[in-house]
């Protein structure tokens, strides 16, 4: 049976990364996967999914209008199809995510959708939101706050590393703007006003107020069908 599955993290621990390793091990096995990326995402080129670590690949541009069943399906007569890989799935609509719902159960074809779980004042993306309630299958990807713990939210900073708490949930590019913190700091530095450390990724992290640094995991092996 196929499923429809949601990896989801704060900002920076491998999600596209992990989206396009996914593609790779599907084609490798003789499999056609079917990419889908938000045409407003632009930072490299409208249509190209690429990670911080320099992987890209092309890929199924959509708008909040555009209905992905139907893409799919207008495609599967000359392109058999073997999984969607969704990037930056936070900016689906509603109706974008129940679609992928019907790719799965009525075409039978595997649905694996990555993105942020919130924005950066803490609430859910839209996207977000309906693939909590909707997908078979959720998988947290981890990363770590400059405190130690474990990071689970995104605040967007200005200049002197003060959280923004007001704008537009969307803001494509500028990545250097968003961190990505534990639930107390981002209390600390959303509600509290606290400047955020910023650490070099080659310095040593100090434990703060003397709490232990929490164990992070592996990613653990994905599923696919």
């Amino acid at each position: 049976m196929a499923k429809l599955y949601f990896y989801y993290s704060a900002m920076n621990a491998g999600k596209t990364t992990l989206l396009l390793q996914s593609a790779h091990n599907y084609r490798e096995r003789g499999m056609n996967p079917l990419l889908f990326t938000p045409a407003l995402d632009d930072r490299y080129k409208v249509g190209v999914i690429r990670s911080r670590i320099g992987l890209e690949a092309d890929a199924v541009a959509f708008s909040r209008e555009d209905d992905l069943f139907e893409c799919v399906q207008e495609r599967l007569p000359g392109q058999n199809i073997h999984c969607v890989l969704v990037d930056e799935a936070q900016f689906l609509t509603r109706d974008q995510v129940f679609q992928l719902t019907e790719v799965v159960d009525r075409l039978n074809i595997p649905a694996l959708c990555f993105g942020l779980r919130t924005d950066f004042q803490g609430e859910l993306f839209e996207g977000s939101r309906y693939l909590l309630a909707w997908a078979d299958q959720l998988e947290e990807l981890k990363t770590i706050c400059h405190t130690g713990k474990k990071a689970t939210m995104v605040v967007r900073v200005d200049d002197q590393g003060y959280a923004m708490r007001e704008g537009s949930q969307v803001e494509i590019g500028g990545n250097e703007r968003y961190v990505s913190v534990s639930r107390k700091e981002f209390k600390n530095v959303f509600y509290a006003g606290k400047q955020v450390r910023l650490v070099d990724p080659l310095e040593a992290r100090p434990k703060e107020g003397g709490e232990e640094q929490e164990e992070i995991w592996g990613q653990g092996e994905m599923g696919s069908e």
